[in-house]
């Protein structure tokens, strides 16, 4: 029986593979072609030269006009100003506790701590020209803060006041804990990205360059800040992704995308904060700038910071949804444009609900105190969103998630149009004929 089972199957097997014989050579003279595009190529199907140059052709002038941007912009250095001593305008030098011991608040040292009683410090100035003048800091039994002997922090001079008073302490020295978790992160970056990581780490450092060196210097010296938050958030996106993502159409796609984007919020914010009669000076940082600096436009400032807070978020999303268009276009070489889209939108629709409530999560965390002030006032919602310095973060938030929103289909569609209108070029076909 058994036998028997294994002969008829047997037979059956070999009339198949001979009747299949035809099939199955043309599969085998079909596979070495694959196989070799797949390995010749890697994951991402290049474009053709046409493509190329579309692409170049409305790059190249929009990074030319960056350039140029940067050159007229570029400032001489933050104007010099008079100290007024007040809040984060105030000379500063470092300094170190040397000694800590518990007073009375009203009297001399005791042995205990118990209630009512006052921290007193003795600080010594590490740095400028009063190096190694010393002084004592009080600390009241209200504060949060309290020293420690050889702890390092941050004094405040004040060359107009009387001698025992010049010097007093504004903040400790968070040096060695910061450079520490930045230092941990960089680690985490590179064992995780590895040399994707290491351009990325290269980037950071670029964009926080043009950031010091040219956006806030440039607004300071009078500078449209609206100009300057858009000549220099270019820079940094162009920057950021061909460094991060390679030189490619993929990052192209991803470029125009985000320029799409930072345009919409430009235009937004640009409405929205008018019509809101928002004026940007909600904080004592704001105000202390346009004391110090009345020629800044407070409104354009507030414009320029929600462009440049968008952009980091924007990136993120107009890179996955060009990579998950160009990867279903792998996976499916005869889909069309329209087919593309959809499938990318319902990757994208999941993006953008993770992505807006990040967003607002970011904004209120920010926030917290703020609104536990309100809370505890027991001021109404709409009293609490009609405050300016409350609808300021609104119209910041609102304004960009409707970035982010339209980033989604606005890349999507931008990816699905150039994938499918890609043509390969007659180089590349013999190329592709001669690894085959």
């Amino acid at each position: 029986m058994d036998t028997t089972d294994t002969s008829d199957t047997a037979g059956t097997a070999h009339r198949l593979a001979a009747q299949d014989a035809p099939g199955a050579a043309r599969t085998a003279r079909a596979r070495p072609r694959a196989h070799s595009h797949s390995h010749g190529h890697g994951p991402a199907h290049p474009v053709s030269a046409h493509l190329r140059k579309v692409i170049a052709a409305i790059l190249v002038p929009f990074a030319a006009a960056v350039a140029v941007g940067l050159i007229v912009l570029w400032p001489n250095g933050a104007p010099a100003h008079t100290h007024t001593g007040v809040g984060f305008d105030q000379r500063t030098q470092s300094a170190e506790i040397i000694r800590v011991q518990n007073v009375r608040c009203s009297n001399g040292p005791i042995s205990n701590a118990t209630s009512g009683i006052c921290q007193q410090a003795e600080v010594k100035v590490a740095s400028g020209k009063d190096t190694g003048r010393t002084f004592t800091e009080v600390v009241q039994p209200g504060q949060l803060r309290r020293y420690t002997a050889g702890q390092r922090v941050v004094v405040a001079y004040s060359p107009s006041a009387p001698a025992n008073l010049q010097y007093s302490v504004t903040d400790v020295d968070r040096t060695v804990p910061m450079a520490a978790l930045a230092g941990v992160f960089a680690l985490a970056v590179v064992a995780v990205g590895r040399w994707r990581g290491v351009s990325a780490l290269v980037a950071l450092v670029i964009s926080f360059a043009v950031l010091t060196l040219f956006m806030l210097p440039a607004i300071l010296q009078g500078d449209d800040p609206l100009l300057v938050a858009v000549v220099g958030a270019s820079a940094i996106m162009l920057v950021a992704l061909y460094l991060c993502h390679g030189v490619g159409a993929r990052t192209s796609v991803a470029v125009l995308g985000t320029l799409c984007s930072l345009l919409l919020i430009g235009l937004l914010g640009s409405v929205f904060i008018d019509w809101a009669l928002l004026t940007g000076d909600t904080s004592d940082e704001t105000g202390l700038v346009h004391t110090l600096y009345p020629g800044i436009e407070i409104r354009g400032l507030l414009l320029a910071g929600v462009i440049i807070g968008s952009l980091g978020v924007l990136d993120d999303v107009t890179v996955t949804q060009v990579a998950a268009v160009w990867e279903l276009k792998e996976a499916d070489p005869a889909a069309c444009w329209r087919r593309l889209y959809g499938a990318g939108m319902r990757i994208g629709r999941d993006h953008i609900a993770s992505v807006v409530n990040t967003l607002v999560m970011a904004y209120a965390g920010a926030s917290l105190p703020l609104l536990l002030l309100f809370s505890i006032a027991r001021s109404g919602v709409m009293t609490v969103a009609n405050s300016e310095i409350v609808a300021e973060e609104i119209v910041r938030t609102l304004i960009g998630s409707i970035g982010l929103v339209a980033s989604v289909p606005l890349t999507t569609v931008l990816a699905a149009l150039v994938v499918c209108a890609d043509r390969p070029d007659r180089a590349h076909r013999r190329g592709r004929r001669r690894r085959s």
